[in-house]
């Protein structure tokens, strides 16, 4: 990913901490010579010394196909995103885009059955405990579990994270500060995320 030096993300921990909030992902990789994507959700957990991702698709979905012909996998995370506009700035310029984004480079490995079962215990009990009444996977029925044949599950080793924080860095205090007062006026909960996140970047 092309990302100029002033917005690239560095800490580690934010941006893990990013792809555990923005779950839901593109998983991408080249199935029969073809680029394939799926959206889905992937679980971040630590497996030993290293970081992991694991989830599963539908056994009907053919990009697995490209998973035993090359094991290589791209993971984009995308956070929230807001349209900026010249008219907020003091001088004439152009419009852009602020956002946040990770893209995570690793080797996927298909899970046998037992790992399999193991990864989906993992995944629903993870999301399950964010809801008001949650439903763990060891209550749920012998017939309900048995869907699981019907996935391949996988974890993916990575082994390297690109990450972007665009936040108007590039701009000086007063232009900086007008961005997000006029993000914080808008009822796009997007703009008002990056808001945030700009008063946070620059601890204003």
């Amino acid at each position: 990913m092309y990302i100029p030096k002033i917005y690239t993300h560095e800490n580690p921990e934010e941006i893990l901490e990013f792809i555990k909030e923005h779950s839901f992902c593109t998983l991408i990789n080249q199935t029969n010579g073809k680029l394939c994507a799926t959206h889905i959700p992937l679980l971040l957990e630590k497996d030993e010394d290293k970081t992991i991702l694991h989830g599963h698709i539908s056994k009907l979905n053919t990009q697995s196909v490209g998973f035993e012909q090359n094991d290589i996998v791209l993971v984009l995370f995308m956070g929230a995103h807001s349209y900026i506009s010249p008219s907020w700035y003091d001088h004439e310029n152009v419009p852009t885009w602020n956002y946040l984004a990770a893209h995570v480079y690793g080797k996927i490995t298909i899970l046998t059955e037992t790992q399999a079962i193991e990864s989906l215990r993992k995944m629903m009990n993870y999301y399950e405990a964010k809801t008001n009444s949650a439903i763990r996977f060891e209550n749920l029925s012998a017939k309900t579990k048995q869907e699981a044949q019907g996935v391949i599950a996988f974890k993916i080793d990575i082994e390297e994270i690109q990450a972007v924080k665009k936040l108007s860095q590039n701009r000086d205090d007063k232009n900086y500060n007008h961005i997000i007062t006029k993000l914080e006026q808008s009822e796009n909960a997007n703009s008002q995320i990056i808001a945030k996140e700009m008063i946070k970047s620059r601890k204003l």
